[in-house]
């Protein structure tokens, strides 16, 4: 097992998780809105339906490296140029954080957690980051390919649980701290850039 692969992995997925995106910021407005344990509710939920993409990218990528490593590259290439156009998305949108509670209604725990199953599963963009993310990152020339993307799913939905986590139980304070430093979502905003082009170059270079 390759372990410097996998610290980078985790700290790849602790940076996208900490920008600002449409899923953290929902979970911080159910947080500030409803309460800290519906913003955990959805929080549950979106991480449940990352288990559903994790199963998808093991057995259908997995089958696809069993046939060809020269399918397998054209994969890595896809995930490179997909990187690369969220990178340039990323760059050319506003800084400015918007929090705004027009999208939160009430709503029961068990709602929010299947409403944020339900938006991750159906969104066909987290289907295709996983693709572009994934398998770059496998760790070990031994262990079974399926094995390794469940263990990469894994570690993404540890990470990503934890931070929206800190998210929901922080809410008053992040919210609090993006309205007063206009800077954060600048600063976020090339975070997230840096992290794109950098796990794109990865792809590109990598010779597994």
């Amino acid at each position: 097992m390759n372990y410097e692969i996998l610290i980078a992995f985790i700290g790849a997925t602790a940076a996208l998780a900490i920008s600002p995106g449409p899923d953290n910021i929902y979970v911080l407005m159910q947080s500030i809105t409803n309460g800290k344990k519906y913003g955990m509710a959805t929080v549950a939920g979106l991480m449940a339906g990352c288990l559903v993409h994790a199963t998808l990218l093991a057995f259908g990528v997995s089958a696809i490296i069993k046939q060809s490593d020269q399918l397998f590259f054209i994969i890595k290439l896809f995930g490179a140029v997909y990187l690369l156009y969220l990178a340039i998305q990323v760059y050319q949108s506003d800084a400015e954080i918007s929090l705004s509670n027009d999208a939160t209604p009430k709503k029961s725990l068990m709602g929010l957690f299947r409403q944020g199953f339900i938006m991750n599963v159906l969104n066909p963009k987290v289907t295709i980051f996983f693709l572009a993310f994934f398998p770059g990152f496998l760790f070990s020339e031994s262990m079974s390919t399926v094995v390794q993307f469940y263990v990469l799913g894994f570690l993404f939905i540890a990470v990503s649980g934890i931070i929206f986590g800190a998210v929901a139980f922080l809410s008053g304070l992040i919210s609090e701290l993006i309205l007063k430093n206009s800077k954060v979502g600048i600063t976020l905003k090339w975070l997230q850039i840096i992290v794109f082009v950098g796990i794109a170059i990865y792809l590109l270079l990598s010779d597994k």
